[in-house]
């Protein structure tokens, strides 16, 4: 199970957004050992004493808890075994995040390995002034997670933070440049400040990720509006460390309860206000312009309504209720970025085709990329599969991002074998009988398909299952898919020529005789 899942179903079994924080502070903790006796006892076993006591306290109340790798550092050789003891004291059902503001490339893949296999923990915090390479280690670990910092509480910080202007600040760089690392299944952002118009500016910028504040989130009158600043659409993605002195009351455990039940009355407040104003407002869709128009693939579209002008419904409407799938915008979006085109076009079969499908466009949007893997990944979920394999070279892109997603090993056939080095026909590691889920972007004669099969199943591996994005229909198609049926596989594709031609044509894309050209019945 992947950090993304455990999170998720721990905030759902927990019904709580709080994170604790496990960071054995020598002043904080004084207090704490003085009303227990234990003053005079080694430092290391009064700091195991309060771990598990705050643990013991807290796990029904938290979602995950979030350990600085500094404070057990310091301690030397047995700070380190200490922490240890601390991935064994933490609930299995509950992440763990080693909070180590890592931002050395030298020694990134030396902690990934520390981390993420010794310790065996979740996620980790990382600085992000050395670019993507200082993410790209631990991000190797497909079932786990980092957390990029983007903003500093420290005051001293602001100079540098907020530089050159408000207006543009470098810590929304960050966050836009962040987004681009990895999915929000595994990249996070932690936002250390206690005013929430920051925390806000971070959330518009990154609706989609989860965001932690650090400890430093302000006195608990803030509480509600940080909360209105920093949750997600659904009333989550936003997770609050309990505060530090609560962590030396005698009374832990009470006082995490009553915190969680007050964000938790926040949220549903929050939650049913704006459901109201949802339910007083009625949005009606209309298209974006294109982002690259083209005069060969565009058609005329009719201008926006004004402002305050009734717009009655339109066939456009009518086709997204009638379509289960939930992928028009995606459809949409795609013909915006050029990958439909028009023309005389030889496919690499040798056929001519009077349209072009070119996917290829996808791989430089981050975010739609996004929206397709998961496009493939629904058509995926009901099939059983070991591995993930892409044809070379136009789905390789795709398979390693369903990799990534899905948490799946990637293999693929080579094209050719090379002369030299290993001279592998497969690359990647595999078992011979593993069971593999074959992945491409468009199917047209499937004899590209069927040779990266025989590849696969000549070194040992077993294919069952073929999934495309694009199913061309006709008799290209049909003859396709018969071809691969005889031979023993089950095709699916993502989307169908006539799908996407219905909804471009209701959404203005294309005009008639564009869509005819592709669906001579419509």
């Amino acid at each position: 199970m992947g950090f993304f899942v455990r999170l998720t179903d721990a905030i759902a079994d927990r019904q709580s957004l709080l994170v604790t924080g496990l960071d054995p502070n020598p002043e904080m903790l004084q207090s704490w050992v003085g009303r227990r006796g234990m003053a005079g006892r080694s430092f290391l076993s009064q700091a195991r004493h309060w771990i598990k006591a705050v643990i013991e306290a807290t796990a029904p109340h938290v979602c995950a808890y979030k350990p600085s790798l500094g404070f057990y550092q310091a301690l030397g050789p047995v700070g380190l075994e200490l922490l240890l003891e601390v991935r064994d004291l933490v609930p299995p059902d509950l992440p763990l995040i080693i909070d180590s503001k890592h931002g050395d490339l030298n020694s990134s893949s030396a902690l990934a390995q520390y981390v993420f296999r010794e310790l065996t923990a979740d996620a980790v915090t990382l600085s992000p002034l050395a670019g993507q390479d200082i993410a790209a280690p631990f991000l190797l670990y497909p079932d786990k997670a980092v957390v990029i910092t983007c903003h500093s509480s420290n005051e001293a910080a602001r100079l540098i933070q907020h530089f050159p202007s408000e207006e543009h600040p470098l810590y929304l760089r960050i966050v836009r440049e962040c987004l681009l690392w990895a999915t929000p299944e595994q990249l996070l952002l932690e936002v250390g400040t206690s005013d929430p118009a920051i925390l806000a500016r971070v959330r518009q910028e990154a609706p989609e990720r989860f965001l932690i504040l650090r400890s430093l989130w302000g006195v608990e009158e803030k509480l509600e509006a940080m909360l209105q600043a920093g949750l997600s659409s659904a009333g989550d993605g936003l997770l609050l460390p309990l505060p530090q002195n609560l962590l030396v009351e005698d009374d832990i455990a009470q006082r995490a309860e009553v915190l969680k039940l007050q964000i938790n009355a926040t949220r549903t407040r929050w939650l049913e206000r704006r459901g109201a104003g949802d339910a007083e407002r009625c949005d009606v869709w209309l298209p974006a312009p294109p982002a690259r128009p083209s005069l060969d693939r565009l058609s005329p579209r009719p201008p926006l309504e004004p402002a305050g002008v009734a717009v009655q419904a339109v066939p456009l409407q009518e086709a997204l209720l009638a379509s289960a799938d939930g992928l028009e915008s995606l459809i949409v979006d795609l013909f915006d970025i050029g990958c439909l085109l028009f023309g005389d076009y030889v496919q690499a079969s040798g056929a001519v085709f009077n349209y072009y499908i070119d996917l290829r466009q996808i791989i430089s949007d981050p975010n739609l990329f996004h929206r397709v893997l998961h496009a493939y990944a629904g058509r995926m979920e009901e099939l059983v599969f070991d591995r993930i394999a892409g044809i070379p070279y136009g789905s390789l892109p795709t398979a390693t991002g369903l990799s990534l997603l899905l948490h799946k090993p990637l293999i693929y056939p080579r094209k050719e074998v090379k002369a030299h080095g290993a001279r592998r026909l497969i690359e990647g590691d595999f078992e011979e009988g593993d069971l593999v889920v074959v992945v491409d972007d468009i199917l047209i004669t499937g004899g590209s398909v069927l040779e990266g099969i025989a590849k696969l199943e000549s070194s040992g591996l077993q294919v069952q299952d073929v999934v495309v994005f694009l199913d061309h229909g006709g008799d290209h198609d049909r003859r396709a898919k018969e071809r691969l049926a005889a031979a023993g596989y089950r095709c699916q594709a993502v989307l169908g020529i006539d799908t996407i031609t219905r909804v471009l044509h209701a959404a203005g894309r294309l005009s008639d005789g564009q869509a005819a050209l592709l669906l001579p019945e419509l």
